[in-house]
């Protein structure tokens, strides 16, 4: 297995199209007994509308990519069944919480979720309310995405300007820091206020990450090879 690729990018440009996705359309009776089947075992997802990927170029600072639309059932069965179609990639936006002492703030989905007890940045797949004006707005799906999960809003953070666009398999997370002005203590006390006040939240607990000790075998690599560049930089 190749290690993730780091790309720096000050630009995105992530058209929408409507695409028909073969994978999808030719094994559409396996998709359904495959969600059907995870449903049993999480009855708290459903099939809703996603954006994946395709065609990604990163030329001179800049990522290009053409996303479509799909159902949430496809992407689950295209996501276990180990890719099948290697021309689709599942690109998202996720919010790299520094706080002003130096810690990441990671979030461990819950279990009634699809990634359940995975460690990652606030992040989702994108979907059609991500969309504005015919592209794909990651910035936008990044800012709603911790707003949901943390209770957090812009008003917490200031976000660098660049994104860091780790390439891993079929997976491109397109990372932004995002500096509080609070130190890692006190973020943790506020999501997890947050989390209290919800009926049923996303995640289930708040890590924080000071250094590569601090690293878990449920964090995807993604996130532990943009950590360790982040690290390594200081």
């Amino acid at each position: 297995m190749t290690s993730p690729v780091i790309h720096r990018v000050a630009t995105l440009d992530l058209a929408v199209r409507p695409i028909v996705w073969p994978f999808a359309e030719e094994r559409r009776a396996e998709i359904a007994a495959h969600f059907a089947e995870m449903q049993r075992e999480r009855p708290k997802i459903w099939n809703g509308r996603v954006l994946l990927g395709r065609d990604a170029v990163f030329t001179d600072g800049h990522l290009a990519a053409t996303y479509f639309e799909t159902d949430f059932a496809s992407f689950l069965a295209w996501r276990d069944w180990g890719f099948p179609d290697p021309a689709v990639f599942n690109g998202f936006g996720m919010g790299a919480l520094r706080t002003s002492d130096g810690a990441f703030v990671m979030g461990e989905m819950a279990q009634h979720t699809a990634n359940a007890g995975r460690v990652y940045f606030p992040s989702g797949t994108p979907d059609l309310d991500d969309i504005r004006a015919g592209a794909l707005d990651i910035p936008g799906s990044v800012v709603r995405e911790i707003a949901e999960e943390t209770g957090l809003t812009v008003a917490d953070y200031a976000a660098e300007a660049d994104w860091h666009c780790v390439v891993s398999g079929r997976a491109i997370a397109m990372i932004q820091v995002l500096n509080l002005d609070m130190p890692g203590e006190v973020a943790r006390s506020r999501i997890e206020a947050n989390l209290a006040r919800e009926v049923e939240p996303e995640l289930s607990a708040i890590h924080l990450v000071r250094g590569m000790d601090d690293l878990t075998p449920t964090m995807p690599r993604f996130v532990t090879a943009f950590i360790a560049q982040q690290f390594a930089s200081r």
